[in-house]
């Protein structure tokens, strides 16, 4: 290849690639508190010029990734399509559903199934009946591993590479209760590591707590965590705890099914 045409083949990339970064700039500006934005908070929010998102987010409609049926944009129903792709909501949810249905119908109170994403903990799928709670996060929604019962569930079971990670992102307090000392929240991990399952009192939102246990994939890894959370007086850790530690090994072992039952290529054979 000529230094010309390598060149040409570079800009060509590159303009791909800041396309694909002024999109996803774009769609990071949406969270489960901001689902509509006119064109000056898209803005705001991405931190990219007023041109640049006028246009970006045009060709983003064409596609299907945004719309704007009025004065605000919305997430696009192409992207939701294919969100039930994603192998933690094809996968991990479908096998986990009727464990978080039955341990609904156990605590009679908020379930919720969460995987680890970064510093943060994912909401992937959230049971709430007829008594919402506006305060805790939306599926879809991010939650801070260190003073959330989901987060310690899973860094309990995690390396501690994985552990440190959290730690240096910062260790917020949300509450008064909030654990914010790097050595106090390690003691507190062997806690739940011994316990079999994490109890997060009021750290994350005044007047509620959490009592949740891990799930393991078929390899024996940590993968993710069910959750109770409600107010205060109606988690009561030494009777719930039990019981969402049952439901989360039942998750597991039909996760770990489900994951072994995946058809996979022979050698030799060509890929269905």
């Amino acid at each position: 290849m000529s230094p010309t045409a390598r060149d040409s083949r570079s800009d060509e990339d590159g303009s791909a690639t800041g396309a694909l970064e002024r999109a996803a700039a774009l769609l990071d500006a949406f969270d489960a508190t901001h689902r509509e934005l006119t064109l000056a908070r898209l803005v705001e929010r991405s931190g990219l010029p007023r041109s640049t998102v006028h246009r970006t987010a045009a060709r983003m409609i064409e596609l299907g990734w945004l719309d704007k049926p009025g004065e605000k944009y919305l997430i696009g129903n192409r992207l939701f399509k294919l969100s039930g792709l994603v192998p933690v909501r094809h996968e991990l949810r479908e096998a986990v559903l009727p464990y978080l249905q039955d341990l609904y119908a156990a605590a009679r109170t908020t379930v919720q199934l969460g995987v680890l994403d970064g510093a943060q903990v994912l909401v992937v799928e959230k049971i709430t009946g007829h008594r919402p709670m506006p305060m805790l996060s939306q599926v879809g929604g991010l939650i801070p591993a260190h003073c959330s019962g989901l987060g310690r569930a899973i860094l309990a079971w995690s390396d501690e590479d994985t552990v440190e990670a959290v730690v240096a992102a910062g260790l917020t307090k949300r509450t008064p209760r909030t654990i914010t000392n790097p050595e106090a929240l390690r003691t507190e991990l062997a806690t739940v590591h011994e316990r079999g399952w994490a109890y997060d009192h009021e750290e994350g939102n005044a007047g509620m707590s959490c009592v949740a246990a891990p799930i393991f994939d078929f390899t024996g890894n940590v993968t993710a965590a069910l959750s109770v959370t409600g107010p205060s007086g109606a988690v009561v850790p030494d009777r719930i705890g039990p019981a969402v530690r049952m439901a989360a090994a039942a998750a597991s072992r039909a996760y770990a099914a489900r994951r072994w039952a995946v058809p996979r290529p022979q050698p030799g054979l060509p890929s269905q």
